[in-house]
């Protein structure tokens, strides 16, 4: 890899080479760069489109295929066409079971808090991997387009996005290769891209409305300085075009009476595919016909406004919601910028005018005015812009070790300064009472790779099962450099905190040569660590399971209790194969096959305190 130049002071890299601005969307993404005169242009290479369907296949053969072509194996192999990925970025299968129907791939329910595996052949892949190989396809289609190797970007997230999720974007860009200079909201970015924010003398209070695909949310920002800061932000992260698809899905199967025809699959995203078509359409027409199989597929503009008119109300109120957590009326909004393609449907412009009592801005691509922000973005971060105001930033991330001797990051690189940020951790096992803090500065997925800067011992934690303890673990960087890390155990107020100065003794060389090592190594970690996340997962079945059974022996068969140890010892066996996709297949059979009986135990015990008994 060739050597990059680095700003320390900036966190930004030096003019000459291409930081791009990159929109990761939930059903597309693309890129997009600042062109030779010095204005932000979308990519569209080899005429394969500007926007790149969000959509990875996996073939028989283990080959991938990414974007436009991997979008027409929806229909013919469902079950290994991933899409929608970035609505499960951060999230456990507790937070996404009631959506888990909406994807036609098999989700992994471990019946814990860890984050979703998705499985797709006899493969298992986190949503973080899946991110990264989207990523991967918009790099390597900018890199085509413009003639030259492309390193540094600027990603947007939703306003919404929690540290999780904004470390897991982070982590999904490194594995693709990326050095990703900064995590941008995207109603900002959005505002970058109609000049909003741009005059540092400017003040004004806007509302960024964005209607993708499959998520909704209005921000309500402040500007003020050339900084933004979000004052509220609203929103359903299941609500979007796919919404208005579906509900002409629905009037088509409704009016054909497809009754059981209606769960085939295929016939599912043929008429899902038509129904998109058709919602296009209707922006410009007044009516649509089409054809899925002899089934004829028509509707009206009226009848369609008809079907979605709740879902806009929806948004509306979602609007109304964020003014009212802003202690704002109407008359405060002094701009409204509409993003996300489902925005050109003409009753939603109708109705959100309506309701902020103003014109909206809409004369940008609304698909495409997110990616633009971002490379105006990349322009700032890059020096470019003189008249911007550029705040300190943090060098390297900071974060703490956990199981494994994994990094954890709770202040990513670049993070302006002064900056505060903080995580939830629990106990791994039973009865833990002292829980040790190790905090490290660097890039490597594991801290022997990075920088030791402290440890100490949170003290006093109750004795209480593994995953009841409720630790926070916060850090405060203030504009001198120093970390503040503290830990509280919420249940019974233990604390505990310690004051170190990151980046002392570090020279420019050093840190420069920590994050060219990190990308270089990014696919290694990202390997080592999802071995040791799954060996981790694997270990704590284990217990869990082995801890249950005893504690249940009379409540559990024979049978049951022997072919339970029998999948045990099969996971116990793969623990030490260091293979992570067969750590996941017995962690999912092991967990199959005892989740009806616990579940038959959970039933009993329910109705004994039903009846008044008291629960073991």
């Amino acid at each position: 890899m060739a050597k990059v130049s680095i700003n320390i002071a900036t966190g930004s890299v030096q003019k000459e080479e291409i930081i791009v601005g990159i929109d990761l969307g939930t059903t597309n993404s693309l890129v997009a760069f600042i062109n030779p005169e010095g204005q932000p242009q979308v990519i569209n290479d080899t005429g394969k489109g500007v926007l790149v369907p969000s959509v990875v296949h996996f073939q028989s053969d283990g080959g991938l295929i990414v974007g436009n072509e991997a979008k027409e194996f929806l229909i013919s192999d469902p079950q290994n066409t991933i899409f929608s990925v970035k609505r499960l970025l951060g999230r456990s299968f507790k937070d996404i079971q009631e959506h888990s129907n909406l994807f036609s791939y098999k989700i992994i329910d471990d019946d814990s808090e860890s984050l979703v595996k998705i499985k797709a052949g006899d493969k298992y892949f986190t949503p973080i991997e899946l991110s990264g190989m989207i990523l991967k396809e918009l790099k390597e289609r900018a890199e085509h387009a413009l003639k030259t190797l492309v390193n540094r970007a600027v990603i947007t997230v939703p306003a919404y996005f929690n540290d999780s999720q904004r470390q897991a974007t982070r982590d999904a860009g490194k594995l693709a290769g990326l050095d990703v200079l900064r995590i941008v909201n995207e109603p900002t970015a959005a505002s970058l891209a109609y000049g909003i924010g741009l005059d540092p003398e400017e003040e004004k209070i806007i509302a960024v409305y964005d209607l993708g695909g499959g998520t909704f949310d209005v921000s309500i920002l402040k500007i003020q300085n050339g900084i933004f800061e979000v004052l509220s932000t609203n929103g359903d992260t299941f609500l979007g075009g796919d919404d208005f698809d579906r509900a002409i899905v629905n009037y088509w199967i409704e009016q054909n009476q497809l009754g059981d025809r209606a769960k085939d699959s295929s016939l599912n995203q043929a008429l899902r595919l038509k129904a998109e078509e058709a919602k296009k359409a209707l922006t410009t027409q007044n009516i649509f016909n089409g054809f899925v199989d002899n089934i004829p597929c028509a509707i009206t503009k009226q009848k369609f406004e008809e079907l979605i008119l709740s879902r806009v109300e929806q948004t509306i109120t979602c609007c109304k919601n964020a003014l009212k957590d802003a202690s704002l009326n109407i008359t405060d909004i002094q701009e409204v910028v509409m993003v996300g393609g489902s925005t050109r449907t003409p009753l939603v412009k109708q109705m959100v005018a309506a309701f902020f009592e103003k014109e909206v801005h809409d004369q940008i691509n609304p698909d495409e005015v997110v990616a633009l922000g971002a490379a105006i973005q990349s322009d700032i971060l890059a020096g470019n812009r003189k008249d911007i105001l550029l705040l300190d930033v943090t060098p390297l991330s900071l974060g703490i070790e956990t199981m494994g001797g994994l990094m954890d990051v709770i202040i990513p690189r670049n993070a302006k300064v002064p900056a505060k940020a903080g995580r939830q951790y629990t106990t791994s096992i039973d009865g833990q009472i002292n829980m040790k803090i190790s905090v490290f500065q660097g890039e490597r997925d594991l801290v022997s790779e990075n920088r030791k800067l402290a440890e100490f011992d949170l003290k006093g934690i109750p004795a209480m099962p593994a995953g009841f303890p409720k630790v926070d673990i916060n850090f405060r960087l203030n504009a001198d450099g120093i970390l503040t890390v503290e830990a509280v155990e919420l249940r019974s107020g233990v604390k505990q905190e310690v004051e170190v100065k990151p980046t002392y003794g570090l020279t420019d060389e050093q840190v420069e040569k920590m994050l060219i090592d990190s990308i270089e190594n990014a696919k290694d970690d990202v390997s080592r660590r999802m071995l040791i996340e799954a060996r981790t997962e694997g270990e704590q079945m284990v217990y869990t399971v082995e801890h249950f059974l005893e504690k249940n022996s009379e409540q559990v068969s024979e049978q049951e209790t022997e072919d339970t140890q029998k999948l045990i010892g099969n996971l116990k066996s793969a623990l030490g194969s260091g293979d992570k996709d067969l750590i996941h297949k017995s962690i999912d059979e092991l967990n199959e096959f005892t989740r009806p009986f616990a579940e038959r135990l959970m039933n009993t015990a329910i109705s004994s305190a039903m009846k008044g008994k008291a629960i073991e």
